[in-house]
């Protein structure tokens, strides 16, 4: 079983990513204040999930400091492997999310970070676009469960 060890929101393309202890997530939508959040929102860009193993191994062997939220995901986990998740039902907290599809890293991502194998090393490994499929609170320390 994972956990939420952090939330992010962006109000606006290019802003510093902010972090959070809570967030609303609209079903449908996205999270609240989220510059993706719009009503009857694209089932791909309602929230993202990238899982903190992945960013250690990456900063470890590039040499690298990035924190969690400078890969620009919604929500960074810890203790799950998220790409076994893909096109299934889970929970992060009581909120209900589905898994459409891998997050994959962009030319934005990798020119913001200024590493030219961000999109390489990311791209299996970038996390997880998802559905909402409730509304509800998510809090850093929630469980993710199947």
């Amino acid at each position: 079983m994972g956990k939420i060890i952090e939330i992010g929101i962006c109000k606006t393309k290019g802003d510093e990513i902010t972090s959070l202890n809570i967030a609303e997530a609209i079903k449908g939508e996205g999270i609240r204040y989220d510059r993706k959040c719009k009503k009857s929102n694209d089932k791909m860009k309602q929230i993202t999930l990238i899982g903190i193993e992945n960013i250690k191994y990456y900063n470890e062997t590039s040499s690298t400091r990035f924190s969690a939220l400078s890969f620009r995901r919604n929500i960074v986990t810890e203790g799950i492997e998220l790409n076994d998740l893909l096109l299934k039902e889970f929970y992060v907290g009581r909120v209900k999310l589905y898994a459409h599809d891998l997050c994959r890293p962009c030319k934005y991502l990798q020119e913001l970070l200024k590493k030219d194998n961000i999109i390489k090393e990311f791209l299996i490994k970038g996390g997880l676009r998802c559905e909402i499929l409730s509304n509800g609170k998510i809090s850093v320390g929630d469980s993710i469960n199947i």
